[in-house]
């Protein structure tokens, strides 16, 4: 054999010890297909102390579908993003847990068209998305018709619409406190409170954590959540 076939088979085995390695050693597998993609790179991740970590990617070339791997603790946001060299971010949101989660989109409308098979929390952060939408919706419709008041010079109106636009916000923030307490065992209740309504009235944000169950306050969201309301006590 040969130096160059030693050194070649040195590295196949190198290669294949890795591969085996993070078979055994990963509890999350993410797998699923992007339709009309042809070449891209797909990435997993998950958030940082200061950026985005990368825990998986895998190269498209040719196949649509991809698998990625990583080994998790608990229950988490992760990451799919696509990168396909267009300038732009194209990333799909999820809560992981071990085990499988399936993806399933296109490369047109790589957010829009996710359809994610996995975790009980993200059946749960669904339910609570589709009810945010509507609230999104109303709040174009008053966004819209706020500028075609101030566009008109009709100040009565335009006065009247900001109201309406922020009890739109209120009503956000008060669905979110209550889903939130409804589901406090759950890791999606501190997430939420943590991410969606951190900046409403702290007696809310304290009554949700109290509320929370011994385990989702000892979860990775439940401790952070923690931690925001001592920093928040000791600035006041």
């Amino acid at each position: 054999m040969t130096k160059l076939s030693k050194a070649l088979s040195l590295i196949i085995l190198v290669i294949l010890a890795v591969s085996c390695g993070k078979e055994n050693t990963s509890n999350f597998t993410l797998k699923g297909n992007i339709k009309d993609l042809k070449k891209g790179v797909v990435y997993l991740q998950k958030d940082g102390d200061s950026s985005i970590v990368d825990l998986d990617s895998m190269v498209i070339v040719g196949q649509s579908e991809f698998k990625l791997q990583t080994n998790i603790e608990e229950p988490i946001l992760l990451y799919l993003k696509l990168f396909k060299n267009d300038g732009e971010e194209h990333y799909i949101p999820f809560f992981a847990d071990k085990g499988v989660t399936e993806i399933n989109t296109s490369l047109k409308h790589f957010d829009f068209d996710s359809e994610i098979k996995g975790s009980k929390q993200q059946v749960l952060l669904e339910e609570y998305l589709d009810v945010m939408a509507q609230y999104n919706n109303k709040n174009l419709d008053v966004f819209e018709a706020r500028f075609n008041a101030q566009k008109s010079k009709d100040s009565i109106a335009a006065d009247s619409l900001t109201k309406v636009a922020d009890q739109l916000i209120k009503r956000k923030y008060a669905y979110t406190i209550q889903f939130a307490m409804n589901n406090n065992d759950s890791e999606v209740a501190p997430y939420l409170v943590l991410y969606e309504a951190r900046n409403t009235n702290p007696v809310y944000v304290d009554s949700v954590y109290n509320n929370l169950t011994s385990d989702i306050k000892n979860s990775f969201y439940g401790k952070k959540l923690g931690e925001a309301i001592a920093d928040r006590d000791s600035v006041e």
